[in-house]
C-alpha cells in the first residue's frame, strides 16, 4: 500500500510539474531587462527579453550603402528620357540612388524589375509603382515630420531587401454568416495575427487604417444614461488595434500610457502623440496613395477583394520600436526629402503648363458641375493628387441626383501599339471609377465607354492623348 501510495504522489507530482510548464509557456522567459519609463509606482516599465531583442537588431540593421557622390552636375532629366520625378537631380546622385533602391526592393531580380531592356518605357507596372513609392518617401519625409521625425524613412524602410514588403494588408474577405440562431461573427472569434491570436475583432485595419477617422475609445467621457454610446464592442476594436501596435514596436501598452489612467494624456509618455500621428499618416498613405493604385497592378497582386495591399505599424517597424533602431538613412540620401515631378518631353505644351498651374493653385482640372477631365503621366494609369478634388463637382451631382449616371471615356494617342494604347486608356478610366465607388456612387451607376484615340502624340507632351473625361447624364 505504501508503494502505491508513493506513486500516486510521484504521478501527482509529475502531473503538477507538466501543469506548471504548461502555465509558464506563455510568460518571458529569464532573464528580462526592465527600463522604468513613468515615476515609480505607475508601473510604467517596458520588460525587454535580450533574445527578442537581438533577434529584432538583426532585421532592423542598416545596410552597406553606396558611398555618397557629390550633388550637381547635369540634371538626369536632361540626359535621361521619360523622367518624370528626379530629374532635377544631378546624373550622379540620380544613378547612385537607382543603384540603391535596386538593393533595397529588388536586389534578385536587379534593374528588371522595373525596367525592360529600353528603360524608358514604362511597359512594367512596377516602373510606375515605384515612381509613386518614390513621391510617398518625400511626403513621409517632408509632411510627417510628427511622427518620423528627423529620422525620416527610405525604400529600405519597408521592403528590407523584398519587392513586396513583409508586413502588408488586404481588406479581409466577407466571412460567412451563422444560421439565424447564432447570428453573425461580428468581425471577432477568429483568432488572428494581427490581434494576438486573441477573440478581439480580426481585422483592426479597415476602420483605423483606411476609412475615414474611427473614434479609438476604452472608456466614455459620460456616464451612459447621457447618451454614451461607446460600447464594449467599440473597446474591443480598439484592442485590436493597440495590439498590433504593441506587437509591431516590440514594446508593451507602458510604451505610450500611464496604467493608472489609460485615457489621461497629461500623464502618458511623448510617445502617445507620436503614435496618434502615426495612426493618421498610414491612413493618408493608404488612401491617398496606396489605393489609387488598384488599377495599375495586376490581379496577381490584389487582395480577396480587389484591394491593393496596404500598410500598417508592422511595415516600418517590424518589431523595433523605432525602425532600423532610431538611425537615420536619409543622412546619406537627402535626396530623398527633395523629390519633384517633371511633365516629360522637351519641353511642356501650354496645355500641361495650364493644368500644372492648376495643380499648384489646388483648382480642379476643367471641371464642372457635371463634368471633369483627368490628365495622366505618359504610361501611367495612377491619378494626380488633385484627382479627388478635381471628381468632387462630378460625385456631388450624382449625389444630388440618384437617378444619373456618370459615364467615363478614356482617351489614348493614335501613335505607338494600339493594343498597349487601349489598354492604358481603360486602365485610366478604371482609376476613374473607383474612385468615384470609393466616394460612395454605387458601380452600376458609372458606365464606362470603349476607349478612344486622340491625335496622334508622338512627343508625349500633349495632355489630350491622355485624359479621361468624366460626365453626368
Amino acid at each position: 500500500m505504501m508503494r502505491i501510495a508513493r506513486a500516486s504522489w510521484r504521478a501527482l507530482g509529475l502531473t503538477g510539474l507538466i501543469a506548471a510548464v504548461t502555465l509558464l509557456a506563455g510568460c518571458e522567459r529569464p532573464p528580462v531587462d526592465a527600463v522604468q519609463r513613468g515615476y515609480r509606482g505607475t508601473g510604467m516599465e517596458q520588460i525587454y527579453n535580450p533574445r527578442s531583442v537581438a533577434a529584432a537588431a538583426s532585421a532592423n540593421a542598416v545596410p552597406v550603402d553606396t558611398p555618397p557622390v557629390p550633388e550637381g552636375g547635369p540634371a538626369s532629366k536632361t540626359v535621361f528620357k521619360n523622367v518624370q520625378v528626379l530629374g532635377e537631380l544631378g546624373v550622379g546622385e540620380f544613378t547612385r540612388l537607382m543603384v540603391s533602391m535596386t538593393a533595397w526592393v529588388a536586389p534578385q531580380q536587379g534593374c528588371t524589375y522595373c525596367h525592360t531592356t529600353n528603360f524608358a518605357e514604362d511597359t512594367l507596372y512596377t516602373k510606375v509603382v515605384a515612381r509613386r513609392m518614390l513621391q510617398m518617401t518625400k511626403h513621409i519625409n517632408t509632411d510627417w515630420k510628427t511622427h518620423v521625425a528627423e529620422t525620416g524613412v527610405t525604400c529600405y524602410t519597408c521592403h528590407r531587401g523584398q519587392p513586396v514588403p513583409n508586413n502588408v494588408w488586404f481588406n479581409a474577405a466577407p466571412q460567412k454568416q451563422a444560421g439565424s440562431y447564432a447570428g453573425s461573427d461580428a468581425g471577432q472569434n477568429k483568432p488572428a495575427p494581427a490581434a494576438g491570436l486573441a477573440s478581439l475583432p480580426y481585422d483592426p485595419f479597415t476602420p483605423f487604417l483606411q476609412q475615414s477617422p474611427a473614434e479609438i475609445r476604452v472608456v466614455g467621457t459620460t456616464a451612459l444614461p447621457t447618451g454614451n454610446r461607446q460600447s464594449i464592442k467599440q473597446t474591443e476594436w480598439t484592442y485590436s488595434l493597440m495590439t498590433h501596435m504593441s506587437e509591431s514596436l516590440g514594446v508593451n501598452c507602458t510604451y505610450c500610457h500611464n496604467t493608472r489612467s489609460f485615457a489621461a494624456w497629461d500623464s502618458s509618455t511623448p510617445q502617445r502623440a507620436t503614435a496618434w500621428y502615426g495612426i493618421r499618416m498610414a491612413r493618408d498613405l493608404n488612401t491617398q496613395f496606396l489605393e489609387p493604385l488598384a488599377g495599375t497592378f495586376p490581379a496577381t497582386r490584389l487582395g480577396a477583394t480587389g484591394d491593393v495591399p496596404k500598410l500598417n505599424c508592422a511595415t516600418c517597424h517590424q518589431g523595433a520600436f523605432k525602425p532600423m533602431y532610431g538611425t537615420s538613412m536619409l543622412a546619406t540620401h537627402p535626396e530623398l526629402t527633395r523629390i519633384t515631378v517633371q511633365s516629360p518631353g522637351a519641353a511642356a505644351s501650354a496645355a500641361v503648363a495650364d493644368a500644372a498651374a492648376a495643380m499648384a493653385t489646388g483648382a480642379p482640372v476643367a471641371a464642372s458641375g457635371k463634368g471633369a477631365t483627368l490628365l495622366f503621366a505618359v504610361g501611367s494609369s495612377t491619378l494626380a493628387s488633385d484627382a479627388a478634388q478635381s471628381l468632387e463637382p462630378v460625385i456631388e451631382a450624382l449625389k444630388a441626383d440618384p437617378a444619373a449616371k456618370a459615364t467615363i471615356s478614356g482617351y489614348h494617342s493614335a501613335a505607338g501599339d494600339l493594343a498597349q494604347n487601349q489598354e492604358l486608356a481603360k486602365q485610366r478610366a478604371f482609376a476613374v471609377r473607383d474612385a468615384l465607388t470609393a466616394a460612395g456612387i454605387a458601380a452600376d451607376r458609372v458606365v464606362l465607354d470603349k476607349p478612344q484615340s486622340a491625335e496622334a502624340n508622338v512627343a508625349g507632351e500633349d495632355p489630350k492623348a491622355r485624359r479621361v473625361e468624366v460626365a453626368t447624364k
